[in-house]
């Protein structure tokens, strides 16, 4: 069994404290994921229920259980052990999925890798989690071959969908042939529940990404506690959403929560909207998840009304704000809203949600899921006032802990120490909640601009530009200013036919005088034919401010 070096972690008191949900309490010691996730099921009887709808493919749970284990027990073949580092570089697939599984199967630590990193950070990435094997679709292999030369252990690669003779004559391993030549029969690698089981690379504002690491008895807990109070997905339910599995809100998604009530999910490969809808009749989806600007291209879309959506009961979002324009849109167009909540990358999932309301609050991320702590402090770490702006703490039963932190001259253990302070996790998300327990975002910390002792969220201008019947898009970012600190400047992609120019701001402004208080209004604006964007859809502000 492989071992992780002490000094890979910070030190114990760095820590955040992990609070265990009472409901939750029996959560065992000793644990495999893909078990709990895939052959308890088969176990308890489900094992032709299905698990994966991918465009005409069903997959039952048996089915999958028969390809993870000859997946995993092709990757003990070839060296992989238990806490090896495995990355994951893969679209949205049955492949991907089984990969994932297999990983988890035998022990080793799946590593969600980003498919819009490049050749360097894909180097640095793999050199940081010291990985075994790297799983890769043939189509994002380029910037892995970029970076192979730089790999400083050793790190072996597989590919998926590649010409064989072309995979193997570049150093690299066959997916399909291992799969093929795998055993059907594979017993769990049982770890200790403080054992290392998934690790997620966020990106911050600067500099190449994060590694974070979560615990085996963490994730499950938090796996329970997001099902059971946000989705509430059971057998018969299907799970739709166009989040990747390569990065941390879509690998959580979709390989955690369906999986621990015995749900199927519906893999999209690249999300449209008409694709979208027509899966969604197709895959009888029952809960549809996505950002904001999925739901808003849905509700731009002008046959929206042609297809059959009646077999969903939930929707669900997070990862940018949601506007109450969009939330009273959606429900006008469905009849039904969209429930809003908060996660992170450090925090594995879901740490609020609006769930936790009878009916959805309008610009609300909800409240703390049950077993949660949270709170709003100032600067000084007071507790603020009900409505009193200030930065966002909380106890849940994961939490932040970067991996490798005395690297870089301890680049990471001075960010530990600001993203855990006393046991809390710092969330980095500016809030402000109401006496009933209602918390409502304002701006990412960051993102945050501080204008002649205002502070201004970005994404209430950028809500306000955006009705404004010439706009497509909106971003906003603060800008530095010598007499106010700092000036709201907008980044704006106009319709078609539409011509960007001092005339048009001044109307602009004019017009943001009936939505948004003066000193909120953008001093300067920029004007793009597109705005920086992750692959579902969040804006990368950012990238605006470099």
């Amino acid at each position: 069994m492989g071992t992780i070096p002490e000094n890979y972690l910070p030190p114990k008191e760095l820590w955040p404290e992990y609070t265990v949900p009472a409901e939750f309490a029996d959560t065992p010691d000793e644990l495999n994921l893909a078990d709990f996730l895939v052959d308890r099921h088969v176990r308890e009887g489900r094992g032709d229920n299905a698990a994966i709808k991918f465009m005409d493919q069903t997959i039952s749970y048996a089915q999958l259980q028969e390809m993870v284990n000859k997946f995993g027990n092709a990757l003990k073949e070839v060296g992989v052990e238990s806490q090896d580092r495995v990355g994951i570089r893969l679209v949205n697939s049955i492949q991907a999925l089984v990969a994932i599984f297999a990983v988890e199967k035998i022990g080793a630590v799946p590593v969600p890798t980003s498919p819009l990193w490049s050749g360097e950070e894909v180097a640095f990435v793999a050199n940081n989690a010291e990985m075994k094997l790297f799983i890769v679709n043939a189509p994002l292999m380029p910037p892995v071959e970029q970076a192979k030369p730089n790999f400083q252990y050793g790190t072996k690669v597989i590919v998926i969908g590649g010409a064989a003779d072309e995979v193997k004559a570049a150093g690299n391993m066959v997916y399909e042939e291992m799969l093929a030549a795998g055993s059907a029969e594979l017993e769990p690698t049982m770890l200790k529940g403080t054992d290392i089981g998934i690790m997620l690379y966020t990106s911050g504002t600067t500099g190449m990404p994060k590694g974070c690491v979560h615990f085996m008895k963490p994730i499950v807990i938090e796996t329970k506690l997001v099902n059971k109070h946000v989705y509430k997905m059971v057998p018969g339910d299907c799970l739709g959403g166009a989040a990747p599995v390569s990065f941390a809100a879509g690998f959580g998604t979709f390989t955690l929560m369906p999986f621990e009530g015995g749900a199927a999910i519906s893999l999209i490969p690249k999300f449209t909207p008409p694709d979208m809808l027509e899966l969604i009749g197709k895959h009888k989806i029952t809960i549809l998840t996505g950002l904001p600007t999925g739901y808003r291209a849905l509700m731009k879309f002008p046959k929206f009304k042609d297809y059959d959506t009646s077999s969903i009961r939930l929707y669900t979002s997070g990862g940018d704000a949601l506007g109450v324009e969009t939330l009273e849109g959606w429900t006008k167009l469905t009849g039904m809203p969209i429930w809003e909540g908060l996660g992170g990358t450090e925090m594995l999932h879901l740490v609020t949600s609006n769930t936790m309301n009878d009916v959805p609050m309008p610009n609300s991320i909800g409240r703390a899921l049950p077993g949660i702590e949270c709170k709003v402090v100032d600067a000084e770490w007071n507790d603020c006032k009900p409505d009193e702006v200030g930065s966002m703490v909380l106890k849940g039963p994961s939490g932040s802990l970067y991996w490798k932190p005395y690297e870089d001259n301890e680049k990471l253990i001075r960010s530990q120490k600001k993203g855990v302070v006393n046991g809390w996790n710092q969330m980095g998300d500016a809030v402000f909640m109401k006496e009933d327990g209602n918390i409502f975002f304002v701006s990412r910390e960051d993102d945050m601009i501080k204008s002649s002792g205002y502070r201004i969220g970005p994404a209430e201008v950028e809500e306000a530009i955006e009705k404004h019947p010439d706009v497509a898009e909106a971003g906003i970012v603060g800008i530095p200013d010598p007499d106010k600190g700092q000036i709201t400047k907008a980044f704006v992609v106009l319709k078609e036919g539409v011509e960007g120019n001092d005339e048009f701001f001044e109307n602009l402004k004019t017009f943001l005088k009936d939505h948004i208080a003066i000193y909120k209004l953008p001093r300067e604006i920029d004007y793009r034919t597109e705005l920086p964007r992750t692959p579902t859809g969040k804006l990368l502000r950012r990238h605006l401010r470099d």
